[in-house]
């Protein structure tokens, strides 16, 4: 590259204007510290009279032939979202040999190894930290850091969105609904915030970290998911009564030689590093024989810090050699998906029952012919009816739904059973 780097931008919404602004802010500093001089000499966008204040209008193209089209350019920035024209704009570029950096998550969860290998083929690179967790550098920490340190696992919150809001039930007692609308006040949420809430959003990062920390093709169809849009505050006020906290979690581990991923709701022993993650923020949990446990936390979102991410992957870019990144992310050690049903775990169940004598016997008994084992019992009557929850011992995922499709043809048991994860190093709070 010239002395001069040319930037393309495919968008200019809130990250793109964060990437033009930190740009002309560290100017110096990144010509101090490369050698290079970064110029943006274009940015592609669907509405020329938009206002974004502080741009340069004469920056701005409707006409993507003026970005993908131009040999001049050397690196190109996409902030536009979106998979079409996206995904087909993208592989254009890196099969000429341009490089890339994005922030499309899910783009990268249902066509990152089209791109990995576009990039390949034209000898081109392709970043995309600012994809996952924003601002936190978790795809670089297993790319180059951690590359070599063989992870076991990766558990994460990695949806600022349903966090704040879990925080704030747990906090204030605040229903679903009422945190979902504070969180929407306060920016944390989108005026759709179906992706956050029904968990499409964390599985879609859940399948790029679970790509790069395994070394294996994970998308996001290969990743099963629940949100928190029909979780009940009682459960969140349970769970903390029992010394746990209701998180939104990414899991993705290596269970004898296969790969799961998965997205839920957990309950998490208040003593685990996960639980004091509070508000908007992220964190990933990295495990490892060799290097036992590193958490990441910061902020997973915003405009300024997913911005920050982007630069970031520009000036690596400018200061690696090229394809050394690449061909660790190509690395493919070919492990199959885990057999659903075939991880092991604690379980917290709540049951509406009919407050009859013997009840909780027969219970005990259906659960105890599938081989699950009850830890902890809390019991409240309501009137004709009855509140069961229970903390189950550590047991394969398959007998405990076999367990739960038998409970739910009981006549004792009124309403739909609700299950939800335990996670931690112990099944119960000590």
């Amino acid at each position: 590259m010239s002395d001069t780097v040319r930037i393309g931008m495919l968008g200019c919404g809130t990250v793109g204007q964060g990437v033009l602004r930190i740009l002309g802010e560290t100017a110096g500093t990144v010509e101090r510290a490369t050698g290079h001089r970064l110029e943006v000499v274009r940015v592609l966008v669907r509405d020329l009279q938009a206002s974004r204040p502080g741009v340069d209008p004469a920056l701005l193209t409707a006409d993507p032939e003026d970005i993908l089209g131009d040999d001049t350019i050397d690196i190109i920035i996409e902030v536009m979202g979106g998979l079409d024209p996206t995904h087909e704009w993208l592989l254009r570029a890196l099969g000429h040999g341009t490089p890339v950096v994005t922030a499309n998550k899910q783009l990268l969860a249902r066509h990152g190894p089209d791109l990995l290998a576009a990039a390949e083929e034209g000898g081109s690179d392709l970043r995309f930290e600012a994809s996952v967790c924003a601002v936190i550098p978790v795809i670089k920490v297993l790319r180059e850091s951690l590359l070599a340190a063989e992870i076991d696992s990766v558990t994460g919150i990695v949806n600022g969105t349903t966090n704040y809001i879990l925080s704030e039930m747990r906090r204030s007692g605040m229903s679903y609904d009422d945190a979902l609308a504070q969180a929407q006040d306060l920016g944390y949420a989108e005026a759709d915030p179906a992706d956050d809430v029904g968990g499409a959003d964390a599985a879609a990062k859940m399948a790029i970290l679970a790509s790069i920390a395994f070394h294996t093709r994970v998308l996001i169809d290969d990743v099963p998911y629940v949100g928190i849009d029909e979780l009940q505050s009682d459960d969140v006020d349970i769970a903390g009564e029992l010394g746990f906290v209701m998180k939104l979690l990414g899991v993705a581990r290596l269970v004898d030689g296969a790969v799961s991923v998965r997205v839920h709701p957990a309950l998490v022993p208040g003593d685990h590093p996960l639980a004091s993650v509070s508000g908007a923020d992220n964190a990933v949990l990295l495990e490892s024989t060799m290097v036992r446990q590193i958490m990441l936390v910061g902020p997973g979102a915003g405009g300024t810090e997913t911005a920050s991410a982007v630069v970031s992957d520009v000036l690596s870019i400018l200061g690696s050699r090229p394809g050394s990144f690449l061909a660790g992310a190509l690395a493919d050690a070919g492990l199959p998906m885990a057999a659903e049903g075939s991880l092991e775990s604690a379980f917290y169940l709540r049951l509406d029952v009919a407050d009859q004598p013997g009840v909780l016997a027969r219970i005990s008994a259906v659960l105890g012919e599938s081989g699950v084992s009850i830890l902890t019992v809390l019991q409240r009557g309501e009137g004709e009816s009855a509140r069961l929850v229970m903390i189950l011992h550590r047991s394969p995922e398959a007998r405990v739904q076999e367990a739960l499709g038998r409970l739910r043809d009981m006549r004792d048991v009124r309403a739909e059973p609700v299950l939800i994860a335990v996670v931690g190093s112990g099944e119960a709070p000590r």
